[in-house]
């Protein structure tokens, strides 16, 4: 007995039904230390069998494992909603992914950023737009994979790059071309993939080699001259590669070689009736 008046959990010494492999982590308290169980709140538990009762280095809400708190939570979800104002953020955090949803939103200003991507992760839809301010990255992700495409016009101009991206995925069609000038190019790149005419025959003159390239790969053919000249060899392969024939005459002399291979076996095709060779 310790200085508490708590026997220390000894694994094994009462139920050898302990599943803890040999080199596991040992069983240790949050708040250090070794488990407990006399000051456990479901001190109870250690007399049932199995999953209705806990083990102490295998299920167990007061270690500070992760792994042994969620499979407590596993075996009890009835007692998640008891225990989402828990010191331990893990507790917190875990209880979240099983607790009631009427519950969850008193965690949305959780301090602890993991506790609210769980949150994120199952909150009602109609309670999800106010997590779009969130000061972690990680949980504004959430919110942006799993918000109605329409609100996602509300994370236009997050500050990370990647919450953006993850908007130009999903964004409205009719909503897209408000991001083609966004500041970072793998947003602009994922704009360019999805933007359709005559929005994206604007993007033809982007700073970035790497959008234009996309540009050229989706332009409708005779609209491709305006790149036929771009100061980027690889946009001008991809005109070299759709363009009509008269585009392909302008380009005979293009001053990268690949290019000019590709214009003269595009030449050498027969045309179809839009002025396009096949193949």
């Amino acid at each position: 007995m310790n200085a508490t008046g708590d026997m220390p959990v000894v694994l094994g010494a009462r139920k050898p039904s302990v599943r803890a492999p040999q080199d596991d982590i040992p069983a240790q308290h949050w708040q250090g230390g070794p488990v407990h169980c006399g000051s456990c709140t479901y001190a109870h538990l250690r007399e049932l069998e199995g999953r209705n009762g806990c083990e102490p280095g295998y299920a167990c809400m007061q270690d500070v494992y992760a792994r042994r708190i969620d499979r407590f939570f596993r075996w009890h979800p009835n007692l998640c909603d008891e225990q989402l104002a828990h010191p331990y953020f893990e507790v917190r955090a875990i209880a979240a992914r099983f607790a009631s949803v009427f519950r969850l939103t008193a965690l949305m200003d959780d301090p602890d950023e993991t506790v609210r991507l769980q949150v994120a992760l199952r909150l009602p839809m109609t309670q999800l737009l106010r997590m779009v301010n969130d000061p972690h990255r990680e949980v504004r992700i959430r919110v942006a994979q799993r918000l109605a495409p329409h609100d996602l016009a509300a994370l236009r101009n997050d500050p990370d790059y990647g919450v953006r991206e993850l908007v130009a995925l999903r964004l409205p069609l009719a909503l897209l071309p408000t991001m083609a000038t966004d500041a970072d190019r793998a947003v602009r790149m994922r704009v360019a993939r999805r933007l359709e005419m005559p929005a994206l025959l604007r993007m033809a003159d982007d700073s970035e080699a790497e959008v234009r390239c996309i540009v050229a790969a989706r332009l409708p053919a005779a609209l491709l001259s305006r790149l036929a000249n771009d100061a980027d060899w690889r946009v001008r392969f991809e005109v070299a590669e759709r363009a009509d024939i008269a585009t392909l005459r302008g380009m005979q002399e293009d001053a990268d070689t690949e290019v000019r291979r590709m214009v003269q076996e595009r030449l050498a095709l027969p045309c179809g009736p839009q002025g396009v060779p096949h193949g």
